[in-house]
């Protein structure tokens, strides 16, 4: 594999590692300019990737860090987009269901991305050049890279038989998302099941067979979503611009998502 992949993957371990130790014990919610919440979680993990990814000589788009000018990043072949907290409201909540995102994207198209469930110690990784996506359960955050390559056990989508299974939000479900939730009772004789889940966890259903398409019609961001594309364009699932119909891109000017729709149908 990829030393670039591995560091990422290592990265998103450990920055886990140090999100945990502060959703054990009490902490401070603080709020940004858009009323979105903010902990010491979120800076830890942050501090930690960066001083990964930083070996690896490629930029970073990252929520917690301060985001340089489009006519700065533009000129960027290859950039990591990180999540170093992604769910934080579920964090708060401590329902479990946060993750860790880092992708590697270039030219626009994430090539590699790895989300990390530290609450469950479970990682998802995929990459386009292999055409395959994995998934990790370890036993501890304290593990070497290459045992947890060693244990990862390949993914792949699949379709319910009896079930047309949707990605819900458990903390946003918008009227956009719910009317296209009611239109495909129209196109389907199969009952329509909603399954809920916070964070990018909702990419890793469909790409493990777990849930049949993703509708996202609610404001996200680069960082939320470039790890969870790789691992499901890995395996043939398709993550869609809704306005555009092609596959979502990256490093734009505006690092605020379209809406998008996720499903390998």
């Amino acid at each position: 594999m990829n030393q670039n992949y591995k560091t990422a993957i290592e990265a998103s371990i450990v920055a886990g590692k140090a999100i945990m130790e502060i959703y054990e014990k009490d902490f401070a919610v603080d709020y940004k300019e858009d009323a979105s919440p903010l902990t010491e979680a979120d800076q830890a993990a942050n501090a930690v990737i960066m001083e990964y990814l930083v070996t690896t000589g490629i930029p970073v788009i990252s929520e917690e860090n301060k985001q340089l000018p489009y006519d700065e990043r533009k000129g960027w072949t290859s950039c990591w987009i990180v999540d170093p907290l992604d769910g934080t409201k579920e964090f708060i909540k401590k329902n479990g269901e946060f993750t860790v995102n880092i992708a590697l994207v270039t030219n626009g198209v994430p090539q590699f991305g790895v989300i990390y469930v530290p609450a469950v110690k479970t990682v998802y990784y995929g990459d386009i050049a292999s055409q395959n996506s994995f998934k990790v359960q370890l036993d501890s955050h304290d593990v070497n890279i290459e045992d947890v390559l060693a244990n990862a056990k390949a993914i792949k989508p699949a379709a319910s038989e009896t079930a047309m299974r949707v990605v819900g939000s458990r903390s946003h479900m918008s009227a956009d998302t719910q009317e296209f939730v009611d239109s495909l009772k129209e196109t389907t004789d199969k009952e329509i099941e909603i399954v809920s889940k916070g964070s990018s966890l909702k990419f890793c259903l469909v790409a493990e067979g777990n849930a049949d398409v993703y509708p996202r019609f609610a404001p996200t961001m680069e960082w939320d979503t470039a790890a969870g594309q790789a691992i499901c364009n890995a395996v043939g699932v398709l993550v869609i611009d809704n306005g555009t119909k092609k596959a979502m891109v990256y490093n734009k000017e505006n690092l605020l998502n379209p809406y998008f729709l996720v499903s390998h149908a």
